[in-house]
């Protein structure tokens, strides 16, 4: 994940100077499922319906370049970004960024 700043970006004058260091954008969505009853509590998310959390990252190519499936609909966002960055390799290379919703 260590790519340089996507040309679309540095090479435009309107852009470069507040994005130069953006690597792309992230966010987390809900895939729902269907799972046995006895695991159905803890992936009930907050609109009632079973999910999995899923953290996806994409670069300013709109390709994927990390991808977490797995968690549980009740967990956060920001714990399933936390257990990408400590254990799961997501890695953001210093003075750089990505954008969130």
């Amino acid at each position: 994940m260590n790519e340089p700043t996507a040309t679309q970006i540095s090479q435009d004058p309107m852009y470069a100077p507040y994005f130069s260091d953006c690597l792309g954008a992230l966010d987390g969505t809900h895939i729902e499922m269907y799972i046995p009853l006895e695991s159905q509590p803890r992936y009930q998310n907050r609109k009632g319906t079973l999910s999995q959390n899923v953290l996806a990252v994409c670069n300013f190519d709109m390709r994927f370049v990390y991808v977490l499936a797995g968690w549980e609909g009740s967990a956060h966002d920001s714990r399933v970004l936390t257990d990408a960055t400590a254990s799961k390799g997501f890695t953001t290379p210093a003075g750089k960024y990505w954008l969130g919703k």
